[in-house]
């Protein structure tokens, strides 16, 4: 169900040539350019205009381009740590909590900032591509917004996750039958599903969500750094979040470049700290030894990898690091850096948030938190400086205790060698 709304005005650049472009109504690059590279929202409201609470994720509309308001969504919400902020001894420590908090008023029914996506995302779409199916691939959390919202309003999507994470796809009640689901089969890796899904994308009737190219996926991330700016009243000095694809940290820097534009919160650019869930680090392999381009992983090795981490939406081989406009060039101009946290730490991270804050986190912000830790220990973080802490999901084990669960099951388990025709033969036999 969509409410009435008065469309976004904006238009998309490249940040290769600069040229801009009106949107086509689902551009994901700039046409007739050699190089790769992302295009970004110039939105007409240079200043931000925070709408009512109750309008949800779209309160922040101005700077999304969406062409829709759907029901359902909710903001990030951003507060000032006591007891964390003082086991740390920082003065400054703000929270930003995606996820499901009653009390603090974060209402995410997937618990993930993925939802932020999501509705950000279907909010860009146009009639004309209702009558097609989305095709979106997912280590889980994304796979369980789009899904959740997809049903809602629905919105044919296929979704494409490894078999090895489907206990991600939990939901309090049935899904629409306009959500279907493909496999790829035990062993593979969010890799693997890009790859299915990139496949099923060459077939009529179908289309790419875009990943971190579409630009309603940046700016709906984004609204975490809006959330918190807004709220402390400047850009932070610093940002911590736990990274799979980066996609996120891009999307706060880009939220940053704004909000200097905008003129009322500061004309600084805050530090970009994020981390991964070692042993899987290829971010960090990358960007230790000044590398743009990821350096050379084994498949194997890879797959190994993600099966020792707990934070699995964090395994993301191919992310856009390297790409113009993507997590390199988005540290080298912020600053800031790469961390590394095991499952150790980061569990140990998670109780102690539960205990200090009074809610239970996803293992990838638990990495978020456990890497704060390690650069306060490491006396890289001012007492006094602004620290703004992104709690990409939580509240699932509260959620979880208060609602029946239903999973979702694949209707489709391909192995990750499955031929092209073997995929169309499988797909052309679902019925939406």
């Amino acid at each position: 169900m969509t409410k009435l709304f008065q469309p976004t005005k904006f238009q998309l650049q490249s940040v290769v040539t600069g040229k801009v472009y009106d949107d086509s109504g689902w551009m994901l690059e700039a046409p007739g350019e050699d190089q790769p590279g992302l295009v970004r929202t110039q939105y007409q409201e240079k200043q931000l205009r925070i709408s009512p609470e109750g309008m949800g994720l779209y309160r922040f509309a101005d700077w999304l381009p969406v062409r829709r308001m759907l029901d359902g969504s909710s903001a990030p919400v951003t507060f000032r740590s006591e007891k964390l902020a003082k086991h740390l001894s920082l003065s400054n420590l703000y929270i930003t909590f995606s996820g499901w908090w009653p009390e603090k008023k974060a209402q995410m029914p997937t618990c993930s900032f993925k939802e932020t996506e999501a509705y950000s995302v279907c909010g860009r779409m146009t009639p004309e591509m209702q009558q097609k199916t989305l095709v979106v691939a997912s280590a889980g959390n994304t796979a369980r917004a789009f899904a959740k919202v997809c049903s809602d309003n629905n919105i044919p999507l296929l979704l494409c996750v490894p078999e090895d994470n489907l206990n991600a796809l939990w939901f309090d009640s049935k899904l629409n039958s306009c959500v279907r689901l493909v496999c790829s089969s035990k062993g593979s890796d969010y890799f693997d599903a890009i790859h299915l899904s990139n496949v099923i994308c060459g077939f009529d009737g179908f289309y790419a969500e875009g990943g971190a190219k579409n630009v309603a996926r940046r700016d709906g991330m984004g609204t975490t750094m809006l959330s918190a700016t807004t709220f402390i009243g400047s850009i932070p000095d610093y940002y911590f979040q736990a990274v799979g694809s980066g996609t996120g940290a891009i999307a706060a820097w880009e939220a940053n470049l704004r909000l200097i534009a905008d003129g009322r919160f500061g004309k600084h650019k805050m530090k970009l700290m994020v981390s991964q869930n070692a042993p899987f680090q290829p971010i960090y392999e990358a960007w230790k030894v000044g590398s743009r381009a990821m350096l050379p992983y084994d498949d194997t090795e890879a797959r190994l990898h993600v099966e020792e981490i707990d934070a699995k939406v964090l395994s993301n081989r191919k992310p856009p690091y390297p790409i113009a406009g993507g997590l390199f060039d988005a540290m080298t101009d912020a600053g800031g850096d790469v961390l590394l946290v095991d499952n150790e730490a980061a569990r140990s991270a998670a109780a102690l948030f539960e205990t200090l804050e009074g809610i239970d986190i996803h293992p990838a912000a638990a990495v978020a938190v456990a890497s704060l830790m390690q650069a306060v220990n490491d006396n890289r973080i001012p007492d006094n400086a602004i620290v703004m802490l992104n709690i990409t999901g939580g509240g699932e084990a509260r959620y979880k205790a208060e609602h029946q669960l239903t999973y979702l099951t694949p209707d489709i388990i391909l192995p990750p060698n499955a031929t092209a025709a073997e995929i169309r033969h499988k797909i052309g036999q679902l019925k939406w």
